[in-house]
Parts: structure tokens; C-alpha cells; sequence
């Protein structure tokens, strides 16, 4: 389980596509501290370290994972910078929300608009997720806990704070980028019993 707060951005550095497809990633966190199997989450992505290095950590990526994620649709590449968070630890200060690392669908960016020293993102989510993004309600895109602004059919507004811009790879948005969305699973659980009212 995550938090959805980023507390490094790294950077990959090797692609090789095997049976599955293997990144390493350049990080800042003291790899001594990280075992191997220990699951980090990369741009959301809940994925399990297989390979330590110094500055360094190796995963492998599924088929299925790079076919539902933005690792295919935006295709990472080297050099690409991306959003981490090492996995809760009971004690550990809950800052965001309960993200889980599994990506619910991808979204696209369609509007940017500065506002003051933040900036407004608008977003499309897929039309069968949409129902589950509520004003006020959290969501995580690409690993970052967010508050949604505000909500019209498949299209949801983030507004990101400079701090957020700084922090995160959210600093680098640009218009079509596609994100990888994970609902909240409070309104998971809560569309599923409205199911079974009536």
C-alpha cells in the first residue's frame, strides 16, 4: 500500500525488453535500505524490485501491465522522469490517501491553465471510470495523491500547487499526456453498494 505522496523522482535509465520488459531506474533513495522483492510505486505503478545498485533498482513490467498503463501508451523511454513512493510502514504519517499502485485506466490531458502560481489540469478518464471521480474527491494519477476541483461528465479538474510542480514529475505536463489513473477505492466500495439498493 502507498500514500500517494512522491518522495523521489527518478529516472530510467535502461529499457530491455525480454520476456517481459525490464527497466532500471536511478533513484536518490539509499538502495541499502531497499530488499529485493520489496514493491516501489513507479508513476503508480506498484512494481517489485528484482536488482539493487548503488543508485539504482531493476523491475520487470508484465505485458498486461504495459498494455493497461502510460509505460505503453506514452512508451517510457530513457531519460524519462517519473513519480516514486517506497511502500507504507506501520507508523509511517498518512499524508495523501490509501493507494493501492494498481491503475484502474489511463487518462489524457486536455486543458492547462495557469492559475496564480498553481496551474489547472483537466483531465478525460475513461467513460467507465468517470462515475467513480467526485468534487473533492482523491484520486491518483500517475502515483501523486490529488483532490479533484471539479467534475462534467469524463472530464475532472486537478489543481497542482507549486510545491506539487517542484516535488512531483507534474511540473513536466504538457497537453495529450496520458496519465495513469487510480480511483479511490472508498468510491470503489461505495458505487458497488449503490448497486444494491433498489
Amino acid at each position: 500500500m502507498f500514500t500517494g505522496i512522491i518522495t523521489d523522482i527518478g529516472t530510467i535509465t535502461e529499457l530491455e525488453q525480454r520476456g517481459d520488459l525490464r527497466a532500471r531506474i536511478g533513484t536518490t533513495y539509499d538502495t541499502d535500505g531497499i530488499d529485493i522483492g520489496a514493491s516501489i510505486a513507479c508513476e503508480g505503478v506498484c512494481l517489485t524490485v528484482i536488482a539493487l545498485g548503488e543508485d539504482w533498482f531493476d523491475v520487470d513490467i508484465s505485458a498486461e501491465t504495459v498494455t493497461m498503463t502510460n509505460i505503453g501508451r506514452n512508451g517510457w523511454t530513457i531519460g524519462k522522469r517519473i513519480n516514486l513512493e517506497r511502500a507504507l510502514k506501520v507508523g509511517d504519517e498518512l499524508g495523501g490517501h490509501i493507494v493501492s499502485g494498481h491503475v484502474d485506466g489511463v487518462a489524457e490531458v486536455i486543458a492547462i491553465t495557469d492559475d496564480g502560481d498553481s496551474t489547472r489540469v483537466t483531465l478525460r478518464a475513461p467513460d467507465d471510470l468517470a462515475r467513480f471521480i467526485a468534487p473533492k474527491g482523491s484520486v491518483a494519477l500517475n502515483g501523486t495523491s490529488l483532490t479533484v476541483n471539479a467534475v462534467k461528465a469524463a472530464e475532472f479538474g486537478i489543481n497542482f500547487i507549486p510545491h506539487t510542480k517542484v516535488a512531483t514529475t507534474w511540473g513536466d505536463v504538457a497537453l495529450g499526456d496520458l496519465v495513469n489513473l487510480e480511483i479511490d477505492t472508498l468510491a470503489r466500495y461505495v458505487a458497488r453498494l449503490n448497486e444494491f439498493k433498489g
